[in-house]
């Protein structure tokens, strides 16, 4: 038996074929026909870019896992298999809790596949399909992904132009709770960049677009105020914070614009992002006292920069996983021996509540007398074995424990509770 991860991902497969093989809410309560003498422990977890199965079992596993996908989704399997990858014993659970710690996401670091893994382990919890194994293994990866998050800067730094916009506004202006932001047109990046700053605590919101209609949309969208184009002065004037991306083949705002609208402000300072291509706003506007000026390419830059400084959190974040990986493993290796332990305590207790059950019969003691002796025999046995059982794990670990589970086997006749369970299975 050992660990396995099945799956796709945004870099082996394209969109089409992992939305093909993510699985529905009914599909999903059918994970339980997956359970066999192959795969006896299973999670499953699917985001927009990854579908993965995690397992404890055997390589027989991997084509049930397959055969389970063609019969739900209707797929001949020759058309998809050849996108997954297929990790076992180590290599998987270090898949495993790099997928949880956003080191194999397509943003290195981005905080959503911690809760859509979290999630997802509820999710399989509650269907019964997880066990001892597989619980343990998604509980580490989640508490690898926390000392990642705590020790390392992998979630730091903004990585998409549109929270780099509010990531300068708030280095400008520290707190955004009192500042008023003002977005000029419709621009997909402005709009992002908007909800951002709200999130981040703006004041007030202003909506300015050539189309009085479409500002009345978003504006109630953003819980913010529309106004016509022809009050753009005034809007901008009344912000502390402008985003704007129109299509205006000519630039909306210029640098004696600018200053007529600063001296309406008191030169109060007033942060521009202009992320339309072509520009909205003469680049001469930034020489203007107290504005701060920001292109695309700017922002962009800042995203560079900032995902260097990803790639260099993200190695203390492997090393960090390399050492849970480790613990896990070891973990994982103990179990190999636990059967037998068990097995063995069972034999030694058959033992002991024989010989017991003799001697007072024997005997013929009072209650009081016979639970004291059961007590007694009980601790001479705990003492005795219990230096055996703590060897036993911690020589599985260290060395070869499947020769030492049968040794132990072989020297005490024994048979392990799993084994058992297996014949019956097959």
């Amino acid at each position: 038996m050992d660990i396995y991860a099945v799956g796709i991902s945004y870099k082996t497969s394209p969109v089409e074929i992992r939305e093909k093989l993510a699985l529905s809410p009914e599909e999903l309560t059918k994970l339980k026909n997956l359970l066999s003498f192959h795969i006896r422990e299973l999670a499953y977890i699917s985001t927009c870019n990854r579908v993965e199965f995690y397992y404890w079992g055997d390589e027989e596993g991997i084509e049930e896992i397959f055969t389970f996908l063609e019969e739900a989704k209707g797929i001949p399997k020759d058309s998809f298999k050849d996108y997954f990858y297929i990790y076992s014993s180590e290599e998987a659970v270090l898949h495993i809790f790099r997928v949880a710690s956003s080191l194999d996401s397509m943003v290195l670091g981005e905080p959503q596949i911690v809760g859509q893994f979290k999630d997802a382990f509820e999710d399989c919890s509650k269907l019964g399909i997880t066990g001892p194994i597989v619980n343990n293994l998604m509980s580490k990866a989640l508490a690898a992904s926390k000392r990642v998050r705590t020790r390392t800067g992998i979630g730091e730094s903004a990585v998409s132009v549109s929270y780099a916009a509010v990531e300068l506004a708030v280095k400008i202006f520290g707190e955004l709770d009192k500042c008023t932001a003002c977005l000029i047109g419709a621009g997909e990046m402005a709009e992002l960049a908007a909800r951002h700053l709200k999130d981040a605590g703006v004041k007030r919101m202003l909506v300015v677009n050539r189309t009085l209609e479409r500002a009345e949309k978003l504006a109630e969208e953003l819980g913010g105020e529309p106004l016509p184009f022809n009050r753009l002065n005034e809007a901008i004037t009344e912000s502390d914070i402008v985003i704007t991306s129109t299509a205006s083949q000519t630039y909306i705002l210029q640098k004696e614009q600018m200053n007529e609208i600063m001296k309406k402000r008191k030169l109060k300072p007033i942060f521009i992002i202009d992320i339309a291509v072509p520009r909205d706003v003469d680049p001469d506007v930034e020489k203007v006292e107290n504005v701060y000026l920001y292109n695309i390419d700017d922002l962009e830059a800042v995203v560079e920069e900032n995902k260097r400084k990803r790639q260099k959190e993200a190695q203390k974040a492997e090393a960090i996983l390399k050492e849970e990986v480790s613990k896990f493993m070891s973990w994982l290796k103990s179990q190999e021996i636990v059967p037998v332990i068990v097995s063995l305590r069972n034999w030694v207790e058959e033992i002991r509540k024989s010989e017991l059950e003799k001697t007072l019969n024997r005997l013929k003691l009072g209650k009081k007398e016979e639970k004291a002796l059961n007590a007694m025999t009980n601790a001479i046995v705990n003492k005795i074995m219990h230096p055996v059982f703590v060897y036993l794990k911690q020589e599985s670990v260290k060395g070869d424990a499947k020769t030492l589970k049968e040794t132990v086997k072989a020297m005490f006749a024994l048979e392990d509770e799993h084994e058992d369970k297996d014949r019956n299975q097959r």
